[in-house]
């Protein structure tokens, strides 16, 4: 596996070394509502995912990267996912711990994971999902030059209503 690094982070592989913030992250309640998950992961389920995180994305149709400190703390994960390699397109998630929030980290590694795309899978797009009140994805997105082309109108059922989802897309050709 290659390792993406920029003078902020890197992206790796993601290990067996990451399953406690794997498990506090994708476990977070607050985070079920962006995520569309409605129950947790098992510290077991998670590290068997990790475990099977090698397989080919063209074969599991994804790839997730640990989003790592140049001393090599882990501070969150991006992933493409629903790889199309018919169509050169693929979607990303990003998520970081809160107290890594607003430290470039976002930002360099939309950067990194765009530069991962184009060379090694060459893609022609990605995009994005943002529920439409998370103005702080939509603000890194569209710093990192994702357009809105959409809304996918009451998408989501979280805290008793309906909300809707954008949708951002970047060429990165």
């Amino acid at each position: 596996m290659i390792r993406l690094q920029n003078d902020l982070l890197s992206l790796r592989a993601i290990e067996s070394e990451d399953i406690d913030l794997l498990f506090d992250l994708e476990n977070d309640l607050d985070l079920w509502k962006y995520s569309n998950r409605s129950q947790p992961y098992s510290r077991d389920l998670l590290q068997k995912y990790i475990a099977n995180a090698h397989k080919d994305i063209f074969e599991v149709r994804q790839i997730k990267f640990a989003i790592c400190t140049l001393d090599g703390i882990a501070v969150g994960f991006i992933d493409l996912f629903d790889y199309e390699p018919l169509h050169h397109r693929a979607g990303v998630g990003l998520v970081l711990r809160e107290q890594d929030q607003n430290k470039g980290y976002g930002k360099s590694s939309l950067e990194l994971i765009a530069l991962y795309a184009q060379k090694y899978l060459q893609l022609h797009q990605l995009y994005a999902n943002i529920a439409k009140e998370n103005q702080i994805s939509i603000q890194l997105f569209e710093g990192q030059g994702y357009t809105f082309v959409g809304i996918k109108k009451d998408w989501n059922f979280y805290e008793g209503q309906y909300h809707d989802e954008n949708i951002y897309q970047k060429m990165i050709e």
